[in-house]
């Protein structure tokens, strides 16, 4: 809470329309910019020009690039469970029976995104120089897979399937989805490429979950 001059307590500002218009065109202009340049080449100067502001409409809404970058990723984040309850809510109307079934409507949550990886590559290179933002990831990291994995835990319990490691879990998919994400736009029109991405899955889902006695 803000204090007044006085010493009073007093309100935090209210995020304006224009305000948030503001920091969403900047967001999106920094994806493309990073897309383009590399986020260790690009500047607040190139953000800017892109997005149609000044450096002072930037620095009312960040204080760095990588301050930018982060709201960047909790924008994705919260977009990325979106769809993953949208995904799973599909799967329990369609009726999936089996881990493939379940490995087919997560993919569907965690899409492979060109644009999306060469930046976010970048950035975590550029975070593992650094130990405060390394935390930062790791911390963040964490936080998503504890938002996500309630939802695959509840598919799987449809189909009989317990996880006694959850977390386990949630840290081998990262695993799959970055390794094979980076063979499949290595090789975007190879079919077979796509195949085993799905395939790997849902070995993975297999192997780190276990039939139970009942279904829920």
């Amino acid at each position: 809470m803000r204090t007044t001059a006085e010493g009073a307590p007093g309100r935090e500002p209210r995020v304006t329309k224009r305000r948030a218009e503001t920091r969403q065109r900047l967001l999106e202009a920094a994806l493309a910019v990073f897309a383009e340049e590399g986020f260790g080449r690009s500047t607040v100067e190139q953000v800017c020009s892109r997005a149609g502001y000044t450096r002072g409409a930037f620095y009312s809404n960040f204080s760095t690039l990588d301050e930018l970058f982060l709201a960047m990723w909790e924008q994705r984040s919260a977009d990325q469970l979106a769809r993953m309850r949208e995904a799973f809510e599909a799967s329990e109307q369609a009726a999936v029976h089996d881990v493939s079934g379940v490995a087919t409507h997560l993919l569907r949550a965690v899409p492979v995104d060109e644009e999306w990886y060469r930046v976010s590559a970048e950035f975590t290179a550029h975070a593992l120089r650094n130990p405060d933002l390394r935390q930062v990831i790791v911390d963040r990291e964490k936080a998503i897979a504890a938002s996500s994995m309630p939802f695959l835990l509840a598919a799987l319990a449809r189909i009989g399937r317990t996880v006694p490691e959850p977390d386990a879990l949630a840290q081998a998919l990262v695993a799959v989805h970055d390794g094979t994400a980076l063979q499949c736009l290595s090789e975007p029109d190879n079919p077979a490429v796509w195949q085993r991405r799905t395939d790997l899955f849902t070995r993975v889902v297999t192997a780190y979950s276990n039939e139970s006695r009942e279904k829920s």
